[in-house]
C-alpha cells in the first residue's frame, strides 16, 4: 500500500488507531520510555530522541555514557520533560516503562562498541516481554536472530546502510518492489516491524507493507532519525507498533515539507522539534 503524507484518506486508517489521552487520565498512564543512547563522541542523538518522545509521552528518562549524562544535565535548563537516571539503574527503569527505545548516538567499535552490545543483548534476555525500539548504534552491533528472542515484535528503524549491516543485504540499488519484497522477508523471518528509512519509507511487519511518500532533502541532515526514532517510542508507548511506526513516518515527512514553505531546505532539527506537534494535531483533527 502506497500512502502520501497529503493524502488523508489513506493516513486516517492507520491514524485512528492511535491512542490519544484520555481526559480523566493521570500522570504515567499516557506512555512511560526509557531511552538509552549516546556516546563520548555524539552528544546530541539521545537528546533528539528524547525530546522528540517527550512532547508525546508522559515520562521519559535517559541514560547515557558519563560523559553524556553530564552533558544533559547541564542542559535541563532547556529540557526539563525527562530525567537523567544513571546506567546502574537502567534495569530498574526497564522493568517500569513501556518502551525502551535503545541506539541513537550510540559507538559500534572500541570499548563503547562493546558496552553497545552488550547491554543491547543483556536487554532483549532480561525483558523479552517489553516493546524495544532499536536504531542506529544498536542496529550496527546486535545479531538479528536476537530480535527473535522478543516476545513482542520489535519496531527497528535502518537506513539502507544499517539494514545492509543488520541483515547482510544490500538493497540500495534494488528496483522499489525488490525493496519492499526484502523489507516484508526480513521482517517475517525476524519477527519484527521494519521502518526503511528512504526518499520513500517502507513499513513492514512481515505480513502488511506500507510505503510512504513525502518529505524533502532537508530530511537527510543529522538528527532527522533520532527525532524519526523518538516519534516511533512516543508513539507505540500507548498504541499498537505498527500504525505508530506508519504516522511516525507520515508526521515527519509533512513536518519537513511544511518547514520547507518557509524555510526551504534549510531547517534544523530544532526546528522540526518545535513544528511536528502542530503538524501532528493538525492531522488528527482533520482525519
Amino acid at each position: 500500500m502506497n500512502i502520501s503524507t497529503n493524502d488523508i484518506a489513506a493516513i486516517s486508517p492507520y491514524l485512528r488507531q492511535i491512542s490519544m489521552p484520555q481526559s480523566v487520565s493521570h500522570k504515567g498512564q499516557n506512555g512511560r520510555i526509557l531511552i538509552i543512547g549516546g556516546s563520548s563522541l555524539f552528544h546530541g542523538a539521545v537528546l533528539w530522541s528524547a525530546e522528540a518522545a517527550a512532547h508525546i509521552a508522559d515520562m521519559v528518562h535517559v541514560s547515557s555514557t558519563i560523559e553524556n549524562n553530564d552533558i544533559i544535565k547541564s542542559l535541563k535548563t532547556m529540557w526539563q520533560t525527562g530525567m537523567v537516571i544513571p546506567q546502574k539503574e537502567i534495569s530498574h527503569y526497564a522493568s517500569e516503562d513501556s518502551v525502551i527505545l535503545i541506539g541513537n548516538g550510540m559507538m559500534r567499535v572500541g570499548e563503547e562498541g562493546e558496552y553497545t552490545k552488550k547491554i543491547v543483548h543483556d536487554l532483549i534476555t532480561q525483558f523479552p516481554d517489553k516493546q524495544f525500539v532499536f536504531d542506529a548504534g544498536a542496529l550496527q552491533v546486535m545479531d538479528p536472530h536476537w530480535l527473535t528472542l522478543l516476545h513482542r515484535k520489535a519496531i527497528i528503524t535502518p537506513h539502507q546502510k544499517e539494514f545492509q549491516t543488520l541483515f547482510g543485504v544490500d538493497i540500495k540499488d534494488l528496483s522499489m518492489d525488490e525493496k519492499e519484497n526484502t523489507v516484508n522477508k526480513k521482517a517475517r523471518e525476524f519477527n519484527a516491524i521494519i521502518l526503511l528509512k528512504a526518499v520513500e519509507d517502507i513499513i513492514s511487519d512481515g505480513i502488511k507493507t506500507v510505503k510512504v511518500h513525502g518529505g524533502n532533502a532537508g530530511l537527510t541532515k543529522g538528527g532527522t532519525g533520532d527525532i524519526l526514532a523518538g516519534l516511533v517510542a512516543g508513539l507505540c508507548s500507548t498504541s499498537d507498533p505498527f500504525p505508530s511506526a506508519i504516522i511516525s513516518s507520515v508526521v515527519l515527512k509533512r513536518t519537513a515539507e511544511e518547514l520547507f514553505t518557509i524555510k526551504g531546505y534549510w531547517y534544523t532539527v530544532r526546528d522540526i522539534l518545535s513544528s511536528f506537534p502542530g503538524v501532528f494535531h493538525s492531522l488528527v483533527h482533520h482525519s
